[in-house]
């Protein structure tokens, strides 16, 4: 069986996609050749990792990238996963099949917490959806 290509396509590619590909490649690594990368690359979120990493889900080796870096692979389906990526999706993109998934933005959210951990709470919440989605309800949006 060939694996289906999967993007996961945020602003930056520093959080929210890069949560979505090590869930993605967690749970379904066998049939999902996933990956993850930004409008923009804004580097590797150090409280997304570290969160991940706390769920068994190792991220560290990523590295944040531009969606048109991937512009030779053979997308099957692009999951923007902020408002802005869909917005604002790359035309070449476009040719899969598309789907927009959104989830709150954890350094957004985290700017408004009284503490380090409240902050990282932030983060472990929207961990935890992305893994919810990515668990129960990718493998029904694929081609």
């Amino acid at each position: 069986m060939t694996k289906k290509n999967v993007l996961f396509l945020c602003t930056g590619n520093s959080c929210r996609s890069q949560m979505a590909e090590g869930w993605a490649r967690h749970f379904h690594g066998d049939t999902i050749e996933a990956y993850s990368a930004g409008i923009e690359a804004h580097g590797m979120n150090p409280n997304a990792m570290q969160v991940m990493k706390e769920a068994g889900v190792d991220i560290s080796a990523y590295s944040s990238k531009l969606a048109s870096s991937l512009a030779d692979v053979p997308l099957d389906l692009v999951i923007t996963v902020c408002g802005h990526a869909d917005e604002n999706c790359p035309a070449f993109l476009t040719k899969a099949k598309l789907v927009h998934v959104g989830f709150d933005d954890p350094p957004k959210l985290a700017k408004e917490a009284a503490s380090e951990e409240e902050a990282l709470d932030q983060y472990r919440r929207v961990r935890d959806e992305i893994r919810d989605f990515a668990k129960n309800k990718l493998a029904a949006l694929l081609p």
